[in-house]
C-alpha cells in the first residue's frame, strides 16, 4: 500500500504564500506520476499541478505563474510553492500519487486526505 501525508496549509493573507509537501510512505514499487488536486466548497476536484517521474509538468491555467510543483523522486515527496494566493485559491488540497505498491499487479491512484488552505482577503 502507499500513503499520502499532506503537510503545509493554514491561513494566509492575500498576495501571501503557501508551500505545501506531501510524502509518500509505505511498500512503494514505484511512483509515476505525482501532483496536487483541490476542492473548493460547493465545487468539483480539480486538478492544479502535476510532475511525472520524467519531469514533465501540468499545471491549471489558474495558477500558471503563481504555483510552482517540484518533486523528490529519491524522497518520494512532492512540494508546491504558492505565490500571490487570492480568495479563489482557498480549497482544501489533496495530494496524488499514481503507481503501485510492492506486490500489486497494477497502477492505482492514491489520495491524502487533504489539507485546507484558506485565504483571507
Amino acid at each position: 500500500q502507499v500513503h499520502l501525508v499532506e503537510s503545509g496549509g493554514g491561513l494566509v493573507q492575500a498576495g501571501g504564500s503557501l508551500r505545501l509537501s506531501c510524502a509518500a510512505s509505505g511498500s512503494i514499487f514505484r511512483i509515476n506520476e505525482m501532483g496536487w488536486y483541490r476542492q473548493a466548497p460547493g465545487k468539483q476536484r480539480e486538478l492544479v499541478a502535476v510532475i511525472a517521474s520524467g519531469g514533465s509538468i501540468n499545471y491549471a491555467d489558474s495558477v500558471k505563474g503563481r504555483f510552482t510543483i517540484s518533486r523528490d523522486s529519491p524522497k518520494n515527496t512532492v512540494f508546491l510553492e504558492m505565490n500571490s494566493l487570492t480568495s479563489e485559491d482557498t480549497a482544501v488540497y489533496y495530494c496524488n500519487a499514481f503507481g503501485r505498491g510492492v506486490g500489486f499487479p497494477y497502477d492505482l491512484a492514491y489520495w491524502g486526505q487533504g489539507t485546507q488552505v484558506t485565504v483571507s482577503s
